[in-house]
């Protein structure tokens, strides 16, 4: 009998997640996003209460430049995605999987409680997770 590998989140996460506020304009979170080497930014609270936000570069793409938006006259809230969906640092990947594709996403942030603490894609765990069950021992994540 196999012993079932139980991956959690926080296993398989980039950690760390770049902060913007709102308020920046978008060529302020390119630029972000540039030196940091990252294509997503996690968008601050305004207040207690407040839920966080993405901006990813096919935000940028589709809300800015495709519609011939000025980088310097945007604002990050203008074109972000908000609320987030967020996933708990301690979740198991297949339920992740299962929660990112049931809404059609392509990331999450991660959390720990209620702090971000990464981004996860579904590219990412689904690696993770089929190296897992393709591994020769016959493990599963079942």
């Amino acid at each position: 009998m196999s012993e079932r590998k139980h991956i959690q989140v926080h296993e398989v996460m980039t950690p760390m997640p770049v902060p913007v506020d709102g308020l920046a304009t978008v060529r302020e979170a390119l630029n972000r996003m540039r030196e940091a080497k990252v294509r997503s930014l996690v968008v601050e609270r305004r207040r207690p209460g407040d839920e966080f936000g993405i901006i990813v570069v096919s935000d940028i793409a589709n809300k800015v430049l495709a519609r011939n938006r000025s980088l310097d006259r945007t604002n990050v809230y203008e074109v972000m995605s908000k609320p987030v969906l967020t996933v708990d640092s301690a979740m198991e990947i297949k339920y992740a999987i299962r929660l990112l594709s049931k809404f059609g996403l392509s990331r999450s942030l991660v959390v720990d409680h209620n702090e971000p603490v990464g981004f996860v894609t579904l590219r990412d765990m689904v690696f993770r997770y089929t190296d897992i069950i393709d591994a020769p021992s016959g493990d599963s994540l079942t």
